[in-house]
């Protein structure tokens, strides 16, 4: 079993001095892998670390790619580029290799070099280390790397406030960690990807379902499915057309589905709506400090998500006036990814709750339409359709309250 076992920190506690090893609150507490103590074992008895300078083995007009990693552990190469037009030195990796951050480990940035990128070098900022293969499957290394357990061993390996302090490679080979034999590894890898495919195949289930219902949803309006085109690189639109400066909204607007020739009437969203509000700007923490924020990465495949929560401190007054309620409509309103500006979700979570203002707050009147049924409009291919149109790209992709 990989997994920290679940322990209640006390909030005071008291360490001898002479035990302290790292000046580090986080260092004081013992992680639990939930083995038997013959299999806790440092990682350097598993990895042995690789220094080959590239200069060595490699002429200056060599062609090499540099490894980016990523903080979810996987490892993509850049463009590839000529030994001499690199300043520092250089060195090599091979497929398999471990390799790993020395300032973003800690965020996870560590994992194993792919197996069909010719010629890979990292700067000294990234040490690199072979798996031995006698003693440790490289599937199950990789997935310790992702354990809650092991990325709470890093962190409590840092000191000091700066956010550059670094992880230096003997403290990584010297992180303990559970290495059971060969067959018991190679089984724990296994049932891992036996569980990853029925993810995906029930992640296929579950799109397909959607697809059905967005299907028959249109039709129950009597519309048809907007087709997906390219738009053209050059257009002519009639400036008395023009609703909006802005190729973008008008490339949109000649693809736009005519909803009046649905079966229902159609209204603009604002005459239906009681209450238009953004959220918050406040600082928020994660300490638990105040009343839960929701953000936007509390807004996921059109539902409320609070697994993930922030707190925010505010007077009696700003909670009452951004108090959540049944039924209230959270839009994302500006975001780096076009795809997010305009989902929504409706709250119907219990207890006290406001939101962001990265996020506007809509209401529907009661007696005129329905939180869930306005929400599945905006989240559909007609409603996303019209946002698309209106987000704006600026430093980042927008739509505002009026919009």
């Amino acid at each position: 079993m990989i997994g920290e076992v679940a322990q209640a920190r006390p909030r005071v506690f008291s360490v001898g001095f002479r035990r302290l090893q790292t000046w580090n609150v986080a260092a004081q507490f013992a992680v639990n892998w939930n083995w038997p103590d013959e299999v806790i074992k440092p990682m350097a008895s598993i990895l042995r670390r690789r220094n080959e300078p590239a200069l060595e083995t490699l002429k200056p007009e060599s062609i090499v790619t540099l490894l980016t990693i990523r903080f979810d552990g996987s490892i993509e190469p850049r463009d590839p580029v000529h030994v001499k037009d690199i300043k520092g030195r250089l060195f090599r990796v091979h497929p398999g290799d471990v390799v790993f951050s020395k300032i973003d480990v800690r965020n996870g940035a560590i994992g194993l070099a792919p197996d069909d990128i010719d010629c890979m070098c990292v700067t000294s900022e990234f040490p690199v280390y072979s798996v031995d293969l006698q003693k440790a499957n490289s599937g199950y290394v990789k997935l310790l790397f992702r354990t809650v357990a092991f990325k709470k061993l890093l962190n409590s390996m840092i000191s000091g406030a700066s956010g550059r302090k670094r992880i230096q490679p003997t403290q990584l080979e010297g992180v303990k960690v559970p290495i059971p034999p060969l067959p018991i590894q190679q089984k724990i890898v296994a049932h891992w990807e036996a569980a990853q495919a029925s993810i995906i195949a029930t992640k296929a289930q579950v799109a397909e379902i959607h697809k059905e219902i967005e299907l028959l949803y249109l039709a129950d309006l009597g519309l048809p499915t907007p087709i997906s085109y390219t738009p053209p690189k050059c257009f002519v639109a009639n400036l008395k057309s023009f609703e909006r400066w802005s190729v973008r909204f008008n490339q949109a607007a000649m693809s736009l589905i005519d909803l009046t020739l649905g079966r229902h009437p159609v209204v603009d969203l604002g005459s239906v709506l009681e209450l238009v509000q953004y959220g918050t700007s406040e600082k928020a923490n994660i300490k638990g400090v105040g009343v839960p924020v929701l953000r936007i990465k509390n807004i996921k495949d059109g539902r409320i998500d609070v697994s993930e929560l922030k707190y925010v401190s505010l007077g009696n007054k700003a909670i009452e006036g951004l108090c959540l309620v049944d039924g209230d409509i959270l839009i994302i309103r500006t975001s780096g990814s076009r795809d997010l500006v305009g989902s929504c979700a409706v709250f119907h979570e219990e207890g006290e709750f406001v939101f962001a203002s990265y996020l506007i707050r809509l209401r529907p009147s009661s007696e005129m339409a329905l939180s869930d049924y306005v929400a599945w409009y905006i989240n559909s291919p007609v409603g996303r359709q019209q946002v698309n149109s209106l987000s704006r790209e600026i430093m980042q992709n927008n739509i505002n309250s009026q919009e």
